[in-house]
């Protein structure tokens, strides 16, 4: 009988903010840093090894192997608690991972997030960046202005793409990974990212990763509020394979049929 060797599956996980949040329509994409210190000391006492988005994508691609337990840890949006909250705890438990800058709003605060009440949320500034790029941190991009690209004029798509691209460029190294805002993108977006010249991306998925993902559009793990040590335990070891994570891929899936149809209609108009 051939036994046929398992393909291995990776989590990669996905923050927001390590911080503390009353407001019931943004709690949700928060992590207290109590919970994400708990998280970290689990990686390490079971031997996990953390790997950046483009370290990942580079062994698989040179066709190397990873190491026993890889887990690689994504933060979008690029909040300033990722310096004050975060950064510390990665280096304590020196552990590495890829931050997603939304570039628009460098030293100013979360402006596109009116409708969930956080318009003033702080975002990293420029001296805050240099220093976590210089500490092992990768940073990517994660357009300029954080709007849905899989909804928006080919023009205009690009256009958040490459200024994205061309302002970290500019004030650190040229960004080799991207994450698509709110993990929705089409066809055409996906050709888009790859022919700027970005290595790969992170959509969401709701799944593990492994060696046949798309690294166009790895898939994610969403890390909640709400995710205990047993909940983390399972994201790490099952995550993306039970009946919630599938209801959450349909879900995602069908309302961005909708946006695009809603999307189109307007053009049309």
């Amino acid at each position: 009988m051939t036994i046929v060797a398992r393909t291995p599956r990776v989590p990669i996980l996905m923050y927001h903010s390590i911080s503390h949040s009353e407001n019931p329509r943004f709690r949700r994409f928060t992590v207290t840093p109590a919970r994400f210190e708990e998280q970290l000391d689990y990686l390490t006492t079971h031997g996990y090894t953390p790997l950046t988005v483009s370290d990942y994508v580079q062994r698989i691609a040179d066709d190397r192997q990873l190491p026993p337990r890889p887990v690689v840890l994504t933060f979008d949006d690029g909040y300033a608690d990722f310096y004050t909250a975060a950064l510390p705890l990665l280096q304590k438990y020196q552990a590495t991972a890829t931050l997603y800058i939304v570039t628009g709003y460098i030293g100013e605060t979360s402006r596109w997030m009116r409708r969930e009440g956080e318009a003033d949320r702080a975002i990293l500034n420029w001296s805050q960046i240099r220093e976590i790029a210089s500490s092992g941190i990768e940073c990517g991009a994660h357009t300029h202005t954080h709007r849905a690209l899989d909804a928006l004029a080919a023009a205009d798509c690009r256009q958040e793409i490459e200024t994205s691209q061309r302002v970290l460029a500019e004030k650190i190294d040229a960004p080799r990974s991207f994450a698509y805002p709110f993990g929705f993108y089409s066809h055409a977006v996906h050709s888009l990212v790859r022919e700027v010249g970005f290595t790969s991306a992170c959509a969401v998925r709701y799944a593990q990763s492994s060696r046949d993902d798309d690294r166009f559009a790895l898939s994610r793990l969403i890390v909640t509020a709400n995710t205990d040590l047993p909940s983390f335990e399972r994201l790490l070891l099952s995550g993306g394979r039970g009946p919630e994570a599938a209801y959450l891929r349909l879900r995602s899936a069908a309302w961005g049929r909708v946006r695009r149809s809603r999307q189109r209609l307007r053009f049309l108009a």
